[in-house]
C-alpha cells in the first residue's frame, strides 16, 4: 500500500505552503517509505537534526540556548523524531495517508529499538535511547496521539482532551526527564502538569488554525455550557461567550503550569533554566491570550523577541537565586 503513495510526492502541491511544508514534502520525496537512499552517517545524521529543530520557530531556539551542550544533540535528535511524526500527520492533507506514513514511522521506530535503523532521523536517535536508556513506551505513546488526531476532530468533555494530552504532551516531559537521568515517579507526575498545561495553551492559541485545519479542541460540553453554537464556531464569531469560554480554559491552562512548577527546583541544575523557561513561556502565552481579551479569532498571540529575552534574563537570575515560584 505505501508503494503506491510514491507518485503523490508529485503530484501532491501544497499551494500557499509554508517554507515549513515545502521543507516536508522535499524532505518526504529524499526520505519517505518509498525513497531509495544509502543511510547517512552518524555524523550526518546529527547534523541532519540538528538543522531541522533550529528550522522552526516556536520556542526551541530560545530553550535550547540553556540546554548542556552534552544534551544539546539529545534534545535535537528527539526533537527531529517528534517533527517528523507531527508533519506525517497533519501536512499531507489525507488522513489515509497519514495513517500509513504513521504506521512506516512507527515500524521504522520499532527497528531502530533493534539496532536496524535507515533513516537519519533514527540513525541519530538510537544514540540518544541507547546511551540514556529511553524505552520505546514515549514514543508509541505520541504515535497514539498522532493516530488520534487523524480521526478525532472534536472532544465531549475535558476529560477526554485531557486523555489525549497524556498521549499528545505528557510524553515529552518524561523523554526529557529520561535526558537528565531523573526519571522518578514524584517528577513525573510533576512533568505531566507542565507538560499538559503547555498543550493546552498551545490550543487556546491556535483556535482558529486547528479550526482552519477541521479540529476543534475545545470540548463540546464546555461550549454548551457558555452558550457557544457550532454556527459561532463557523462564523469564527467573538462574543462575550467565547471570552467567557476562553477565560476558563486559559486558567485552567495555566493553574496546570503552576501546579507542575515545584519540577524546576527538583531538576538536576543544568536543566533548571531549560524546564523554567517551558513553564514560564506557556504562562506568558496565557497573558498574551488574556491581554487580547481572549479574542483568538482575529490575533494569535505570541512572543515578541524582546519578550523572550525579558523571559530568559529573569529565569536566569531566579535559577541563579534559587527562586522557583515566580511567573
Amino acid at each position: 500500500m505505501m508503494a503506491s503513495k510514491q507518485s503523490r510526492l508529485s503530484t501532491i502541491s501544497p499551494p500557499g505552503s509554508s517554507r515549513d511544508r515545502d521543507r516536508f514534502f522535499a524532505d518526504l520525496a529524499q526520505f519517505g517509505p518509498t525513497a531509495q537512499y544509502q543511510p547517512l552517517s552518524l555524523r550526518a545524521s546529527r547534523r541532519y537534526c540538528r538543522q531541522l529543530a533550529r528550522s522552526h520557530y516556536e520556542n526551541f531556539t530560545v530553550v535550547s540556548l540553556f540546554v548542556p551542550r552534552d544534551l544539546r544533540q539529545h534534545f535535537c535528535n528527539i526533537y527531529a523524531w517528534c517533527r517528523w511524526a507531527d508533519d506525517l500527520a497533519d501536512e499531507t492533507g489525507d488522513p489515509r495517508w497519514g495513517m500509513d506514513l504513521l504506521q512506516w514511522w512507527q515500524q521504522e521506530l520499532l527497528a531502530c529499538y533493534q539496532g536496524v535503523m535507515r533513516h537519519p532521523v533514527l540513525v541519530a536517535l538510537h544514540e540518544t535511547v541507547t546511551r540514556f536508556n529511553i524505552p520505546r513506551d514515549p514514543f508509541l505513546d505520541l504515535l497514539t496521539a498522532f493516530r488520534q488526531d487523524q480521526r478525532v476532530f472534536r472532544y465531549e468533555t475535558f476529560e477526554e482532551l485531557l486523555d489525549y494530552c497524556r498521549h499528545s504532551a505528557n510524553p515529552v516531559g518524561r523523554l526529557i526527564l529520561f535526558l537528565g537521568r531523573c526519571h522518578t515517579p514524584d517528577r513525573v507526575m510533576l512533568s505531566d502538569q507542565i507538560c499538559t498545561g503547555l498543550q493546552l495553551v498551545n490550543f487556546w492559541q491556535d483556535v482558529g488554525q486547528d479550526y482552519d485545519r477541521g479540529r476543534i479542541y475545545i470540548p463540546k460540553a464546555e461550549c454548551r455550557r457558555v452558550g457557544y453554537t457550532e454556527e459561532m464556531f463557523a462564523r469564527r464569531e467573538f462574543n462575550s461567550a467565547f471570552r467567557t469560554l476562553m477565560k476558563g480554559l486559559v486558567h485552567e491552562a495555566a493553574a496546570f503550569l503552576r501546579r507542575g512548577r515545584p519540577l524546576v527546583a527538583m531538576m538536576p541544575r543544568k536543566l533548571q533554566i531549560p524546564v523554567y523557561l517551558f513553564v514560564r513561556g506557556g504562562l506568558a502565552i496565557a497573558r498574551a491570550i488574556e491581554s487580547h481579551d481572549y479574542d483568538v479569532w482575529t490575533h494569535r498571540p505570541t512572543l515578541s523577541r524582546s519578550k523572550k529575552v525579558e523571559l530568559m534574563i529573569r529565569t536566569v537570575w531566579d535559577v541563579l537565586c534559587r527562586r522557583y515560584d515566580r511567573d
